[in-house]
């Protein structure tokens, strides 16, 4: 491999490696190997002794998502990976295997938007760019699966970026798994990283934000997987920065915050200052973050208290322990002589100090001077030396802070505490990286000690993965040495290791720190080799950890362990009067937390117990045991890692420190991990990834075979020799280190060669194409230079004179032939026509002479059949009328039975109302008993109670007498003992002051006691006037309602008028009757009659006498005479029978409605014997008298339509008689044309002249056709002999009330959208619902109108939701709701809805009602359910989106992948089942269609097809985004062909006008940019020209993600990104890299009105509402 061309990497001081090229082959014993440096420097590179150089990986293989993906796995390749995705591309995130690498940028990036969450939600870890919420993902995605506990591990040195981490994974744990309750618990987890960070973190060096704690959060998941609380755990808080801060540092930011808000009225109790005026926060020299706002944060603090539910209370309770720590730090010490110091009283920060705590002042002063020495035999108080004292005094603020950090820590665990049972969870732990520092103390010693714990399960959890991968696939397993830090581990926490040795000389009361060193140095000096001694120093040691050797400076670490505040200031703390600091040193035991996982997991080693409970209190002691239950816990979950990466110490974004960055790898393990992999098979890809990638290394014999795996294992056996250098797995090949490279080249080279081939054909085919075209032009050149040469030669003067001369008799000659081959032409062509013109002359004669006679004819048998058949129709006529007039008299006695029944249903309501009213007035009289008798007791009670509370006073007042003598006698008592005790003094005041307070509480409780009881006399007065005012009412409604019955009494007296009336209309009904039956009778004569006169009338003989014999052949050649004369006789017999069917229907309904007429007489007796019991009965009908009246005033209404009904009854009969006058007394008129007798007879018999040939249609010419009509004549009359009365339908729908849930179950909640009788009209359901809104706007009912809209839109309502998912029910009922509202604006009879209707339309309009607020309704309506389908659709399709658009091959063989290293996209062989491009198609086909089906308005399909396809540009826009592998040439290639085809479909379903392109432009521009050069000025300029659609960001971000597939593919420079991103600066468009694809485009319903006409819709059977009736 090492070979000229090939490049290696060195060693650099500077930048670590730097890259050189081979410049000579090397041949094993070479002592140099001969390099080219990238300055052109060449360089002799020594190899004997050391080592050669490693290798650099292709550049196709550099800038690789994964670094498991590179060939060469080693540190040079891993840094330079790292720092070409970093410097170039921008990315800040790089897989190493199961490490998720994140490099700092320092740099606000949009790349955490809520877009990008919903992104990478639901997708493989591999399948989109490296991101946190990748590994978020792929944790909540195994807990969902595996119903396992997980845990994200986010580790880093300070300034790496972890808080912000941690703080984006649980953000994304929060916006996927949010639930639908209103208790927020989400947003309250994300509450508490503000106020740990207050609280926590602090400005440091290396970072502004700096969590100076260990964290993790464990978040609770329910059975729905969907977070229902969190429990939090912290570790090792840094209490020594409470009191000291280095240069250029901060104290905790909570302070700061503190003192930017003391000006606020609710902090001035605080009496807080600047923070430069107290010596805690003024330590590092600055108290002011660039670019952050103290003020700003504090109320940023507050709110998330409140959101956690710590009130305002609380909040308060922990400023004043803040702001009292702040005044301990400047409480002044002075020195009294060497060994003695004191505390003036009179200090102001002590005062204030002991005020915010309520302490004594007294005391605190000399205890911070003082301390008590306890022995066996005496207590001995020793003063303190200044510096002593100034010791005690951080101590004791330390402690302080100590114990309010625990608190709020628990606080905020109950405030995510949860009810119900956790189902599992997911860890995140945010805690400190390895620290090495100049000066390294116990704090940094603590730090290391974790982060080894934390490396060897990291370094078993990848084994455990390297195992588990060659196990799935049946790889041989053989053994990897790694790296176990366990000798490390065992030097720290082993029996009589470091930590026990530091704790045993804690309990040593003269142990000195010096002591505990010297031991270390005797046990393991020489001992244990990861132990060392400096050598120019005796008060360090050095641990050779696993990242590097760390020196430990030894002073301090006893008291640092110990944490000791002396007992007599803790007892003063727990004395105090402040709650809150007093809990803070109460022995009481530590509660167990609810939130500890139920995990019984064994360690890894066991446990050392401690032996007493002094030993357990030390720090080191208790931060041993919760690492303990940490790793615990850590092992029970499946763990994911992030590493934090710091580019540079001088927070430069985007600035990469290649030292820097090699010292973090190497100390976070990503090296290591590295180190496992590169030991076995690194290089890892599937069969599917090999075929496409290196199928032009196969030949066709290979690519011939069926089997891809089949074709994968023999390439590979014939270009690699070595079969120990690859082995097969089940669904994946696994190579050593190398192999991939080696293949790559091989590939170049074969690429290579094919340029050279195509290259050469390509040259070959142009010169060859310029030889054949410059030939052609000489040839053409000689052709013309010839031919003027032969010209010349055979043009003379003699042979022109010949020619012309040849020429002039030639002419004359062929005149000659032609002129008399004319004339023999034209003579023939004349005598022809002569002879054809006489034949056809006098054929033309004979026809005339022919149809002159028939005409004549004709003339007189017209005018015979003529004759009649007008006598058989008015014949017909006048029967038609009778039966008519027959008829309408039937309709208005069915109307009058119809108002009698009406009548009648109104006399038994009032009767059985009376009824109701007696049972009402009894129960109100029994209430007015109930009330009086409750009003007698409530006074007794009153009077009682007044009574007891005048006893209770005088009591009061009496024990308030002895209370005063008491106090008298006690004042007394206290005056004469004053003397003798003086020092007991304060607390005998006390105890006044205490009996004081409380009788002045007992007697404010007494006096709102009377008060209370005054105030309910008072209302029970009150209630008693409120009776007596309902009892005088109740006697005015009294009156009031005899004389109204009185009124109704006289009213009633009219029922025995209306009797009267309806007999006499019953007597008229009987005349009626008969004069029906005897015109009937009269009807039958006549019509006997005309037959007879007809058959008498035929004169065959007559008719026979004026036609010819031809004529009578002609006319009976079919038997037709005989034909009509029997279509006349089934004529009379089938009116015979008819009138004989209509008699005996006549006589049964005329018997019926006598019955009826006798059923209403006994009906109406019945009702006058109910009256008069009325009239008799007592007051009981006074609550309704109002509405029996109101019915009463309806009885005017009754007899207007008797008198009208009189009328229409008169005028019938006069009819009846004019009519019988006419048939009587006059002869048929045969001269009576159709047009008098539709004038006579109007309307009702206009559709006798469109039944068929009847009176204006002419006569069909031509022989024998009078007999064939006389025969339909009679036909016709025989098919409409008696017509029925014509229905004309005025597009309304009758139902009941009580039927329109039926309606609603039948129309909208059962009806199934498939149904090929639904499919007939396109909204069909909306018009029959329409249809019966016009009813209940007909009726004038404003009540079933309400009703009936109410229960519709409901029911629509209803079915939505039910069928929320259900897309053709959705897409089924928009059209239907669309259709609806339209129908309500074109009938509702504004000007602007009518412009387009027929007059049929506006006659249709509704008349009393505006459905105005209906229509928003509705309106509202149908956008829900448009934005519901929209949904549906977008749910459907989006899983297709990507891997249709974007990974799916529609150009096959252009595209080749690139090994994705550990996290593999697929393993899968067969890819038959993945979405394609046709998928989609197909599926925006089935919406396209379905839509279509169910009537959707053409403008709402349009804007729904515009709303898909911009979730599909969007969708595919955000994913290329987010996937660097995407980036390519040939992948823009695959993008366009797929746009063409989309814009392909919507030119065949004619929707080029739906806006639905548009949407796809920037898209589009983005394909464009992935193919277009990018090199120079006129690229850059061409790019910022065309890509209009694409922000600043997008472009930048294709450019920087853009990757080569080949070598021939050149990487986008720097530069050329610089350029375009200058240009495009001047653009003011929104720094967004996401598309929102939830973004919903504004729907409008255009207005369409309807082309049917409400008459002719007809309810289809399937319907099942047989109930509705057509009006």
């Amino acid at each position: 491999m090492y070979i000229m061309y090939n490049r290696v990497w060195i060693p650099d001081n500077e930048e670590v490696w730097q890259s050189a090229e081979i410049t000579k082959n090397y041949r094993t014993g070479d002592h140099v190997l001969h390099l080219l440096l990238e300055d052109g420097t060449e360089l002799n590179y020594p190899v004997d002794p050391a080592p050669l150089p490693p290798l650099r990986n292709p550049d196709i293989l550099v800038g690789e998502n994964d670094l498991t993906a590179l060939s060469y796995l080693h540190e040079p390749a891993v840094l330079h990976n790292l720092k070409v995705r970093f410097v170039e591309s921008k990315l800040i995130y790089t897989y190493s295997g199961i490490i998720l690498v994140a490099m700092n940028p320092y740099k606000q990036l949009p790349i955490y938007g809520d877009a990008i969450i919903h992104a990478y939600s639901g997708q493989n870890m591999g399948d989109m760019d490296p991101h946190i919420f990748a590994v978020a993902e792929e944790a909540y995605k195994q807990m969902a699966r595996n119903n396992r506990n997980q845990s994200v591990i986010v580790s880093g040195e300070s300034g790496a970026g972890k808080t912000v981490s941690a703080r984006y994974a649980m953000r994304y744990f929060a916006t996927v798994s949010k639930s639908n309750s209103n208790a927020h618990v989400e947003d309250k987890v994300l509450a508490s990283n503000p106020i740990t960070e207050a609280v926590g973190n602090a400005k440091t060096t290396r970072n502004d934000n700096s969590s100076r704690f260990g964290k993790y959060t464990e978040i609770s998941f329910d059975q729905r997987h969907q977070i229902i609380g969190a429990n939090m755990r912290t570790y090792l808080l840094e209490k020594s920065r409470v009191v000291f801060q280095s240069e250029n540092e901060r104290n905790y930011h909570i302070f700061y915050q503190l003192c930017a808000s003391a000006l606020q009225p609710e902090f001035k109790h605080l009496k807080l200052g600047h923070a430069e005026e107290f010596n805690y926060t003024r330590m590092g020299g600055n108290t002011v973050i660039e670019g952050v706002d103290d003020r700003v944060d504090m109320m940023e603090t507050q709110k998330t208290f409140t959101l956690l539910g710590l009130k305002e209370d609380f909040q308060m309770d922990v400023f004043k322990i803040l702001a009292a720590i702040l005044h301990l730090g400047n409480v002044q010490m002075t020195a009294v002589g060497d060994e003695k110091s004191s505390v003036s009283l009179e200090d102001k920060h002590l005062n204030i100090f002991c005020e915010l705590l309520d302490l004594d002042n007294d005391k605190v002063a000399q205890w911070l001077c003082h301390r008590k020495i306890i022995t066996a035999s005496e207590t001995v108080i020793k003063p303190m030396t200044k510096l002593q004292a100034l010791n005690a005094r951080d101590a004791l603020a330390k402690k302080i802070y100590s114990h309010l950090f625990d608190f709020i820590v628990e606080r905020i665990n109950k405030a995510l505490h949860f009810s119900g049972k956790q189902h599992t969870f997911i860890g995140v732990l945010d805690i400190y990286g390895f620290e090495t520092f100049d000066v390294n103390s116990f704090e940094q010693f603590c730090i290391n000690y974790a982060n080894e714990k934390l490396q060897q399960q990291f370094n078993l959890h990848v084994f455990k993965l390297e195992q588990e991968e060659y196990m799935k696939e049946d790889i041989p397993w053989t053994l990897i040495d790694f790296y176990d830090n366990q000798p490390v581990i065992d030097l720290i926490e082993a029996k009589m290791g470091i930590l026990e040795l530091l704790d045993e000389e804690c309990l040593l009361p003269q142990g000195t720190d010096e002591n505990w060193l010297q031991k270390l140095y005797n046990n393991y000096i020489n001992k244990n080799p990861f132990f060392q001694k400096p050598k120019m120093s005796n008060t360090s040691f050095i641990i050779q950890h696993f990242a590097d050797k760390v020196e430990y400076k030894s002073e301090g670490f006893l008291e640092k362990n110990r944490d000791t505040v002396y007992e007599v200031l803790i007892d003063i703390l727990r004395n105090s009067k402040f709650h809150l600091c007093a809990d803070f040193f109460q022995d009481h035991p530590v509660p167990i937390s609810p939130f500890r996982s139920t995990i019984t997991v064994k360690s890894a080693k066991t446990v050392v117990k401690p032996p007493n409970k002094q030993f357990r209190t030390t720090v080191g002691s208790k931060f041993r045991s919760s690492l303990y239950l940490l790793m615990e816990t850590l092992n029970a979950t499946t763990p994911h890692y992030v590493r934090c990466i710091k580019p540079n110490d001088e927070k430069l974004p985007f600035e990469f420190d290649s030292k820097r960055v090699v010292q973090q790898l190497r100390a976070c393990g990503v090296l290591e991990t590295i180190r496992i992999s590169a030991q076995s098979y690194p290089s890892r890809w599937t069969y599917i990834e090999f075929f496409s990638r290196y199928s032009i290394l196969m030949t066709q014999h290979e690519l011939s075979l069926s089997d891809k795996k089949k074709i994968c294992k023999t390439v590979l056996q014939r270009l690699i020799q070595d079969p120990n250098q690859y082995q097969f797995g089940r669904t994946k090949i696994f190579f050593r280190a190398g192999q991939v490279a080696y293949l790559e080249k091989l590939r170049s080279d074969k690429l290579r060669q094919a340029c050279i081939v195509i290259q050469k054909n390509v040259r070959s085919w142009h010169q060859r194409k310029k030889f054949l075209r410059i030939k052609q032009a000489a040839v053409t050149i000689q052709q013309y230079f010839h031919g003027q040469r032969a010209v010349r030669q055979a043009i003379t003067a003699t042979a022109l004179k010949q020619a012309w001369a040849a020429i002039i008799i030639q002419k004359y000659c062929r005149g000659y032939i032609v002129r008399k081959l004319c004339q023999l032409i034209r003579v023939a062509a004349i005598t022809i026509q002569a002879y054809v013109r006489g034949f056809l002359a006098r054929k033309k004669f004979q026809k005339m002479l022919k149809e002159h006679k028939a005409v004549i004819l004709q003339k007189y048998a017209r005018a015979w059949l003529a004759r009649r058949r007008f006598q058989n129709i008015r014949r017909f006529v006048l029967n038609i009328q009778l039966s008519y007039r027959v008829q309408r008299l039937q309709k208005k006695l069915e109307d009058q039975n119809k108002e009698n029944h009406g009548l009648l249903e109104r006399l038994t309501h009032l009767a059985s109302t009376h009824g109701n009213d007696l049972d009402t007035i009894q129960k109100l009289e029994l209430e007015l008993e109930k009330l009086a008798t409750q009003k007698r007791t409530s006074e007794e009670k009153g009077k009682k109670y007044k009574e007891d509370t005048e006893q209770k006073l005088s009591k009061l007042e009496k024990q308030n007498a002895e209370l005063q003598e008491q106090k008298t006698f006690l004042e007394q008592k206290l005056q004469e003992e004053t003397k003798e005790m003086k020092g007991t003094i304060r607390k005998q005041i006390k105890v006044i002051v205490i009996l004081e307070k409380k009788f002045q509480n007992e007697k404010q409780d007494y006096e709102k006691e009377i008060e209370s009881l005054k105030g309910e006399i008072k209302t029970l007065r009150e209630e008693k006037i409120k009776l007596q005012d309902q009892i005088q009412e109740e006697h005015i409604i009294q009156d009031d309602l005899k004389l109204e019955v009185g009124q109704l009494k006289k009213q009633a007296k009219m029922i025995p008028e209306l009797q009267k009336e309806i007999e006499l209309l019953q007597t008229q009904k009987m005349d009626v009757e008969k004069q029906v039956q005897s015109q009937k009778r009269e009807m039958r004569e006549k019509v006997s009659e005309v037959a007879k006169q007809f058959i008498e009338s035929y004169d065959v003989e007559a008719v026979r006498s004026r036609l010819s014999i031809e004529d009578l052949e002609h006319l009976n050649e079919d038997g037709e005479l005989w034909f009509a004369y029997e279509g006349l006789k089934k004529a009379t017999r089938v009116l015979e029978s008819q009138f004989q069917s209509q008699k005996e229907n006549y006589e049964k309904e005329i018997e019926a409605l006598n019955f009826k007429v006798v059923h209403l007489s006994q009906e109406i007796i019945h009702l006058q014997k109910l009256f008069r019991e009325e009239n008799d009965i007592n007051d009981s009908i006074r609550l309704e008298v109002s509405r029996l009246t109101s019915e009463n005033m309806m009885i005017p209404d009754f007899k207007q339509r008797i008198s009208e009904l009189q009328k229409q009854k008169m005028d019938l009969e006069q009819r009846l008689q004019e009519q019988a006058a006419k048939t009587k007394g006059k002869e048929p008129t045969w001269g009576l044309s159709y047009q008098q007798v539709q004038r006579a007879w109007g309307p009702p018999y206009e559709h006798i002249g469109a039944t068929g040939r009847t009176l204006s249609s002419p006569l069909p010419a031509g022989r024998g056709q009078s007999g064939t009509l006389l025969v339909h004549l009679l036909l016709t009359a025989n098919e409409t002999h008696v017509p029925a009365v014509p229905k004309e339908y005025i597009g309304m729908m009758e139902y009941r009330k009580e039927d329109e849930a039926r309606i609603i179950k039948n129309l909208i909640l059962d009806l199934k959208p498939r149904g090929v009788v639904v499919n007939m009209i396109p909204g069909l359901p909306a018009y029959i619902l329409f249809m019966c809104v016009r009813y209940a706007d007909y009726l004038n009912d404003g009540d079933m109108l309400k009703s009936f809209m109410s229960i519709t839109t409901n029911g629509i309502k209803q079915v939505i939701k039910e069928h929320a998912e259900d897309f053709e029910i959705l897409s089924f009922w928009l059209s239907n709701t669309y259709h609806f509202l339209n129908c309500l604006k074109q009938y509702s009879g504004e000007e602007e809805f009518m412009k387009q209707n027929t007059p049929r339309q506006n006659m249709n309009c509704l008349k009393h009602f505006d459905l105005s607020e209906y229509r928003q309704i509705l309106s509202d309506l149908a956008i829900r359910i448009y934005h519901q389908f929209i949904l549906v659709m977008e749910k459907n399709i989006q899983p297709m989106i990507v891997p249709g658009m974007l990974e799916h091959e529609s150009l096959q063989g252009i595209s080749g992948m690139k090994p994705t290293g550990f996290r593999k996209r697929s393993s899968s062989i067969d890819d038959t089942d993945t979405y394609t491009m046709t998928s989609i198609l197909q599926q925006l086909s089935y919406f396209y269609s379905t839509m279509c089906q169910n009537g959707l308005d053409t403008e709402l399909l349009k804007q729904a097809v515009k709303q898909l396809f911009f979730l599909i540009g969007a969708v595919t826009l955000n994913s290329l985004f987010l996937r660097k592998d995407m980036c390519s040439c040939r992948k823009g290639m695959q993008i366009r062909c797929n746009i063409s085809y989309l814009e392909e479909w919507l030119k065949e379903k004619n929707l080029q006008s739906s806006s639905a392109k548009e949407t796809l432009e920037p898209l589009s521009q983005a394909a464009w940019l992935l193919q277009v050069k990018k090199i120079t000025d006129d690229d850059a300029k061409e790019i910022y020209e065309h890509c209009t659609s694409l922000s600043a960001v997008q472009i930048v971000k294709i450019l920087n993600s853009y990757t080569p597939i080949d070598d021939f593919e050149k990487r986008v420079s720097p530069s050329f990104v610089r350029k375009v991103q200058a240009m495009l600066n001047n653009r003011e468009d929104i720094p967004q890299l996401m598309l929102d694809t939830k973004y919903l485009f504004q729907v409008t319903f255009p207005y369409t009105p309807s082309p049917h006409a409400l008459e002719i819709i007809q309810i289809p059977s399937s319907f099942k509402l047989g109930f509705l009736t057509r009006v």
